[in-house]
């Protein structure tokens, strides 16, 4: 997945939550820059492990951080 469209999911899930990006890497026990990293679209892969905390604090399943709807 383009890291762009991770980007974009993680920011839209984590703001219906009600979450600021602080809370979501605390949730996720990873890094505030990370999460920030992530949102702002920058190259990269997370590792699946990241990919499930991620999820896990965003109360989703893996796959729909992976698998954009549509």
């Amino acid at each position: 997945m383009p890291a762009n469209k991770l980007g974009e999911i993680v920011r839209e899930l984590r703001e219906a939550r009600g979450l600021t990006q602080a809370q979501l890497a605390e949730k996720a026990q990873v890094a505030l820059s990370y999460v920030m990293l992530i949102e702002s679209e920058q190259p990269g892969n997370p590792s699946n492990q990241i990919l499930h905390r991620l999820a896990r604090a965003l109360d989703v399943p893996a796959k729909k951080l992976l698998e954009p709807e549509g």
